[in-house]
């Protein structure tokens, strides 16, 4: 009850700045009509702290109510998708009041190996945080983000494919862009309206569960196009529009 609460409130807040403010397109909806209620995970790039998760769940929520491939009025918020969790940094879901309403809506925060309050460090895993997000993951559907940053091409971290060989979820890469143009970097607020959002949801990955955890994330990272490969087409196209 409490998190349909959350979903309405941050639903009904939020909608504007992507269907008016500025404009979502929506693409591949019926890879998710017939996944089961537990063991999916959806990876994707990462661009805003919050803009990017807010707007998977107005799409999951859209999808329940049948439609596919856009928002239009949120009358779904009325009886929201809640089986969803998103994997967070402890750090910033404690960060400030609304980050903790954000919460509540389902965050799964662990604690990052590699940086804390804008340092670099390095540490083990907690396992308890690999027992939260196994638990979560075996009745729900979870997002997380595999970089662990809103930075492009970003290495990605292995504990997305730990949780991928553990539990052999099926796994649905998504595509996003445009959120970094439209917002700042916490997601809360405009930086630019008009702009294009596209969220792209692909068909699950074919994954041979007894790879290495690299092999597993390398396939990640190229599902979600953020792999060395995509980084040089990048930059490809980059020069030839510089060369124009």
């Amino acid at each position: 009850m409490i998190r349909s609460l959350v979903y309405a409130l941050v639903g009904f807040v939020s909608w504007p700045g992507l269907v008016l403010f500025n404009r979502i397109k929506i693409e591949g909806t019926e890879h998710l009509r017939q996944l089961p209620k537990g063991n999916v995970l959806f990876v994707s790039n990462h661009q805003t702290y919050f803009a990017d998760v807010i707007a998977f769940l107005h799409i999951f929520c859209a999808v329940k109510w049948r439609r596919e491939n856009r928002l239009g009025i949120p009358f779904y918020l009325l009886n929201p998708f809640t089986n969803v969790h998103f994997i967070a940094a402890e750090e910033t879901m404690n960060g400030s009041l609304l980050s903790r309403i954000f919460k509540m809506a389902g965050a799964l925060t662990v604690k990052r190996t590699w940086r804390e309050k804008g340092k670099d460090v390095s540490r083990e895993r907690d396992e308890s945080d690999t027992q939260k997000i196994d638990e979560a993951l075996h009745n729900s559907w979870i997002i997380t983000f595999p970089q662990g940053t809103t930075k492009p091409f970003a290495p990605g971290r292995k504990g997305t494919a730990h949780i991928i060989k553990n539990n052999q979820p099926i796994v649905i890469p998504v595509v996003i862009n445009g959120f970094w143009r439209a917002f700042t970097k916490t997601g809360l607020s405009f930086k630019k309206t008009g702009t294009q959002l596209t969220v792209r949801f692909k068909e699950p990955l074919v994954i041979d569960y007894t790879q290495p955890v690299d092999a597993i994330l390398d396939q990640v990272m190229e599902a979600i196009e953020q792999s060395k490969s995509f980084m040089m087409k990048g930059r490809h196209h980059l020069m030839q529009m510089l060369d124009k």
